[in-house]
């Protein structure tokens, strides 16, 4: 079994939240030797296990990192668990439990703070309010003890979000600038500078990032059409149609997965927000029917385009595996909400029995 002693003092020393210059003082030790007691270079002399036990009020075995290894795994089944149902009331019980559990782990952390505080967007500010002192201090906790980037950026973001609420936009949009990264500045932009011009990976790249951003940019593009002021509900969808149409008879007459992958995406945005924002079954109905066919034609053609079918490495397992039975499932499973309710619908429940 792995000795992970290093790795378990720093996550108790934080958890006790004490400086390795002050257990360096507690042990008669230099700052140096837990810094590379921490960092796993050296390993504490055998004669001082026992008082850093004492100190950090655990079991030998705990130190040595026996029952943390045992812990790590229950906290991966639970985190696994969680990303399958984190969109409904069991998800959102699961991790609040999980957080009790395991206060200390930084992706129980995370996890806790969005469900709380309403996922990535469209965060109600009321509720950030009610909880700031307390997603203010996980946020503390990450940057603090935290070396993932991921994480430490999800703790910036849910203080940008924060500020935003308390009527501190201005501050809000200084984190997002200071902190994060630009377009040109990703790791995809960067993935296709590493390859010369007129190589087989250069092009392999320069595709994937072509479809992730254009996947990315639909979304926007629908988010633009459906959230324009100045015509009415029933005119976005008509819209939304017309526009379809456009890019899937591009794509019939060009083969370009291009003009296919902004339609399968454009499609689904539309139909999302007509979903949560008051669209009719009849127009729900009429864009789903498109979003599947092109769906479908997607799915079909990403076994002959490398490139495109890695463009969904970042997706679910599920929906990697399988993009179009992914959304079909989604809108045929459906237990609560609006697509549950349109499950009553003939005319629904006939467009999935045609697809399926």
């Amino acid at each position: 079994m792995e000795m992970n002693i290093g790795a378990n003092i720093k996550r108790l020393r934080t958890a006790k939240c004490i400086t390795q210059e002050q257990l360096s003082t507690a042990m008669n030790v230099s700052s140096a030797a837990v810094s590379k007691w921490e960092r796993g270079e050296t390993y504490p002399d055998i004669t001082l296990l026992q008082p850093l036990a004492y100190f950090f009020g655990v079991t030998l075995d705990e130190l040595m990192g026996y029952d943390q290894q045992k812990v790590q795994a229950e906290i991966d089944k639970v985190i696994a668990l969680y990303r399958t149902h984190w969109h409904d009331k069991q998800g959102r019980e699961m991790i609040i439990k999980a957080y009790r559990d395991y206060p200390n782990d930084y992706w129980i952390m995370h996890y806790y703070m969005w469900s709380i505080g309403g996922d990535l967007s469209d965060n109600d500010p009321a509720v950030l309010i009610a909880h700031k002192d307390e997603f203010l201090a996980i946020c503390d906790k990450i940057l603090d003890g935290c070396t993932e980037e991921n994480l430490r950026l999800s703790a910036w973001n849910m203080r940008a979000k924060i500020l935003h609420a308390e009527g501190k936009t201005d501050a809000a949009l200084e984190i997002y600038k200071t902190k994060f990264t630009d377009w040109y500045t990703t790791g995809e932009q960067k993935t296709e500078q590493l390859f010369a011009k007129n190589t087989s990976e250069y092009y392999f790249y320069v595709q994937k990032n072509m479809f992730e951003l254009i996947d990315f940019a639909a979304d926007k593009f629908g988010r633009t059409v459906f959230f324009a002021p100045s015509i009415s509900l029933a005119e976005k969808a008509d819209r939304a149609l017309q526009y379809s149409d456009l890019m899937l008879d591009a794509f019939e007459n060009t083969g370009e997965a291009f003009f296919l992958m902004l339609a399968a995406s454009f499609l689904s945005r539309i139909e999302n927000d007509l979903c949560q924002y008051g669209g009719t079954d009849e127009q729900i109905i009429a864009v789903m029917d498109k979003t599947l066919c092109a769906a479908k034609k997607l799915e079909e053609l990403r076994g002959k385009n490398e490139a495109l079918h890695h463009a969904f490495d970042r997706y679910s397992e599920t929906a990697r595996k399988n993009l179009f039975h992914f959304k079909l499932n989604c809108r045929d499973q459906a237990k609560t909400g609006r697509r549950a309710d349109l499950l009553k619908n003939p005319a629904y429940k006939a467009v999935l029995a045609k697809y399926k």
